[in-house]
């Protein structure tokens, strides 16, 4: 076999993943608070980089007539758009990190930080609100909010005199969850952790169930509520046997319910009524986690005409840009070559955040203009007129990559005449209608079970077959297994225990 040489010319594409690039469609993916820490270490890191306080350039808003949309946005011959899809290879990676070019990007809130001994103070006081800049907000400050922690541990000293007391109310009103319960505890095991007499432990235990608000410190919800009747003094052996058989209360069934405590029902009634006034949870009364609110990237109005003006909310992106002056400083003063090699690497990062930032929000703002324009009915007439949408119809119509979009629309939130919405919630599944016509929306056919289901008496409760029949007179052909499933994940009871409910409601009113 003889062996020969020849040359060969193939031709090929492959998507060359620079870091930079592969760093801005990290970018797309982060919640706007993740990208405001993000900025700011990145402030922090490169010395060419400030934030920028002027007006911005970026064309945040966008006004359309949804049914119309697009009409004149029609993508470019051959696939080709001015809107570069982060998922598609390009000729030159790094020629989509413009150096020269300029910021645009809307606002952003600088930290600031407070030097020397006080830092950690201040940094104390701007988490309460109490300092914001140069001002301290003295007000803010006074009214923070007590967790039931503090209000716990404030009054342990009155009730506790023993040093070892004490300790042994300290370790427990650590361990009492948010409601104001003490979730598991074994008072054997912590004695013995402890190294305490049992006895001790339970005595404290006993002080610490005396404290306000009342019913805290419980292990359980039956005693919690014994807790409470015992501080209005209207606790009593028959009201004990309710409080044993809270499950039966739980189930509705007042007949079994009223063989165990052994009474009248007209005073099993009362006694019902009674536990009603009473709170499961005394410690949510205190604030102990503060929660961070949503704050839309994306905002939704009418216009007088009957369009939808679509814009960025533009307290949630980062305005940062090049200091050019500070560079042509630094530069002249920069002898050796790694100096020059470290100030060129500061400015193609500084310049690659600048294009990074500025195209992930003109990508935003297309993606939330085509989900506008694809849902129209659910912002002119509600959620039972949500269309099925997917991933692949948006990308198509705007022509960037389907991961693109799931990126674009992960942690992003839009504020909207009917409320704020994730970018996902307009994404659902579909499902056939009954009569070969359009397909439903599965949010859409969620919202009409609850409706059907908040419109029902005791005597017209709907079973899942009936909810099936009513949606197939509707035009939507959906399983009974499904109608379960989608009930469920709303957490509503089966017919048989709404029924139950409904019944107990009208005599005794709404049992929490």
């Amino acid at each position: 076999m003889a062996l020969s040489t020849k040359l060969e010319l193939r031709q090929g594409q492959q998507l060359v993943m620079t870091p930079q690039l592969q760093q801005a469609i990290r970018l797309l993916q982060l919640s706007n608070i993740e990208l405001t820490q993000y900025v700011e270490s990145e402030l922090e890191r490169n010395p060419l980089l400030e934030p920028d306080d002027g007006a911005s350039e970026v064309p945040v808003r966008a006004e359309t007539d949804a049914p119309e949309f697009g009409k004149n946005d029609e993508p470019a011959p051959n696939g080709e758009s001015d809107w570069v899809d982060l998922e598609k290879p390009v000729a030159d990676p790094e020629a989509t990190f413009d150096t020269e070019y300029e910021n645009v990007y809307p606002d952003s809130s600088a930290t600031d930080t407070a030097g020397g001994a006080d830092a950690s103070g201040w940094a104390s006081l701007r988490q309460r609100g109490a300092v914001s800049g140069d001002d301290v907000n003295i007000e803010a400050y006074l009214t923070n909010d007590v967790s039931l922690r503090e209000h716990l541990s404030e009054q342990v000293p009155l009730v506790l005199s023993e040093p070892a007391e004490r300790l042994i109310g300290q370790y427990l009103v650590d361990m009492v969850d948010e409601a104001g319960y003490l979730p598991g505890a074994d008072l054997a095991s912590i004695a013995e952790k402890l190294g305490a007499p049992l006895e001790l432990v339970e005595k404290v235990l006993a002080s610490l169930q005396t404290l306000d608000p009342p019913g805290v410190c419980a292990r359980s919800l039956a005693e919690c509520l014994a807790l409470q009747l015992k501080e209005q003094n209207r606790f009593d052996p028959i009201v004990a046997k309710l409080l044993d058989n809270l499950h039966i209360l739980a189930s509705h069934n007042l007949a079994a319910l009223r063989k165990a405590v052994g009474v009248e029902m007209d005073e099993l009634l009362e006694m019902i009524a009674e536990i009603k006034k009473l709170n499961p949870k005394p410690g949510l009364k205190f604030g102990s986690v503060q929660l961070q609110p949503i704050v839309p990237d994306v905002l939704v109005r009418a216009s007088p005409n009957g369009s939808w003006i679509i814009e960025l909310n533009s307290e949630t992106l980062p305005r940062v840009l090049v200091n050019r002056t500070y560079l042509t400083t630094v530069s002249q003063a920069a002898g050796s070559a790694s100096d020059r090699n470290y100030l060129l690497e500061c400015l193609q990062t500084a310049n690659w955040l600048v294009k990074s930032l500025d195209q992930r929000a003109r990508t935003i703002l297309r993606v939330s203009e085509e989900i506008v324009r694809q849902q129209d009915a659910f912002f002119t007439h509600g959620v039972q007129y949500l269309r099925p949408l997917n991933l692949r119809t948006v990308a198509d119509a705007i022509s960037m990559h389907e991961s693109t979009v799931s990126r674009v629309t992960s942690n992003k939130y839009m504020a909207t005449p009917r409320g704020i919405f994730e970018l996902k919630y307009f994404f659902t599944s579909a499902i056939a209608s009954a009569d070969d016509g359009e397909s439903h929306s599965s949010e859409a056919v969620r919202h009409r079970i609850k409706q059907m289901i908040d419109g029902e008496t005791p005597a017209t409760v709907l079973s899942d077959d009936k909810i099936v029949e009513k949606l197939k007179s509707d035009g939507i052909d959906i399983a009974r297994r499904t109608v379960a499933k989608y009930r469920e994940a709303m957490r509503i009871p089966s017919s048989v225990q709404r029924r139950r409910d409904k019944r107990l409601t009208e005599r005794v009113g709404p049992v929490t």
